[in-house]
């Protein structure tokens, strides 16, 4: 067997026991990945980790994710795979963009706070404004983030007003009365 190969296939069987592992906690919501999608999921994970340029260890990113974005509102089995997928790249990008500065549970947390609260799901509204406003501010050599651990930092760094959830549906029922 070729040097190193062997640890690589040792870590995806790894990976996919992770993975089978979190069935069983998804499964409470509805959400669970096929063998299939999970295979689907570990080589899109080998791409994106070739194309930044980065490798892992042990767990590894896709069962933090998994863990932390199954019980989000936005999120539905019809998706599920395609979504972690997705969140996988983002991810890895935004560790690059941020130059390693932050941890790995902080740019967690702080993408499941704003897919949430301000991309209302939308990982593309994520990678694009969320993450890219964020990443700017640590190249900039903004450090807030460590004390909250990557929570409600989004206010600090956003530009643009935002109404309230609140705000929002009186606005709508204003205008539809």
């Amino acid at each position: 067997m070729e040097n190193g190969k062997w640890l690589a296939e040792l870590n995806e069987k790894n990976q996919l026991a992770y993975i089978q592992e979190a069935n069983e906690y998804t499964a409470k919501f509805g959400l669970t990945l096929t063998q299939e999608q999970a295979e689907l999921l570990l080589e899109k994970r080998r791409d994106v980790l070739r194309t930044e340029g980065r490798i892992e260890f042990g767990k590894g990113i896709l069962s933090k994710l998994i863990y932390t974005f199954c019980d989000s509102d936005y999120v539905n089995a019809d998706e599920w795979a395609d979504l972690l997928g997705r969140l996988t790249e983002i991810f890895f990008l935004f560790k690059n963009e941020m130059n390693d500065e932050i941890t790995d549970d902080e740019l967690v947390t702080f993408m499941r706070e704003q897919f949430d609260d301000v991309c209302n799901g939308d990982p593309d509204y994520l990678e694009g404004t969320c993450l890219n406003l964020f990443a700017q501010a640590i190249r900039a050599g903004y450090r807030g983030y460590t004390e909250s651990g990557g929570s409600g930092e989004y206010e600090e760094l956003d530009l643009m007003p935002r109404w309230s959830r609140g705000e929002y549906l009186a606005a709508l029922n204003d205008l539809c009365q």
